[in-house]
C-alpha cells in the first residue's frame, strides 16, 4: 500500500508518498494495522503518515509531531492511493 497525501504545513501544499518507513511507525504509534486503513482514516492518521513521510524525505518539519499539527493550515487529502498485490494475487491475474 501506498498513499500520495497532499498537506500544507505552512509553506504551500506538498505532496509526498508514504513510505515503509512511515507506515511501520504509524502502526506502531497507534497500535494498529495498516490494513485497518481500508476500514476509514481518521485526520490524525494522515497527518501523522504524511508527517513520517516527510521526515523520512530529509524535509524540515518540527521535531514534535504535535507542533507539525498546529503548523497545519488544512486538513491533509488523500490524493492517489495504490495497493500493492501480494505475490500470490498477482499470479492468479497470469
Amino acid at each position: 500500500m501506498q498513499l500520495t497525501l497532499r498537506i500544507d504545513y505552512g509553506n504551500g501544499p506538498e505532496e509526498v508518498t508514504t513510505t515503509l518507513w512511515a507506515i511501520v511507525a504509524w502502526e506502531r504509534k497507534f497500535k494498529t494495522k495498516a490494513s485497518q486503513l481500508a476500514q476509514g482514516v481518521a485526520m490524525e492518521d494522515l497527518a501523522y503518515l504524511a508527517y513520517e513521510s516527510l521526515r523520512a524525505e530529509k524535509r524540515t518539519v518540527p521535531a514534535v509531531f504535535d507542533d507539525f499539527l498546529r503548523k497545519c493550515v488544512a486538513p491533509p487529502e488523500i490524493v492517489s492511493s495504490e495497493a500493492r498485490p501480494t505475490k500470490g494475487a498477482a499470479e492468479d491475474d497470469n
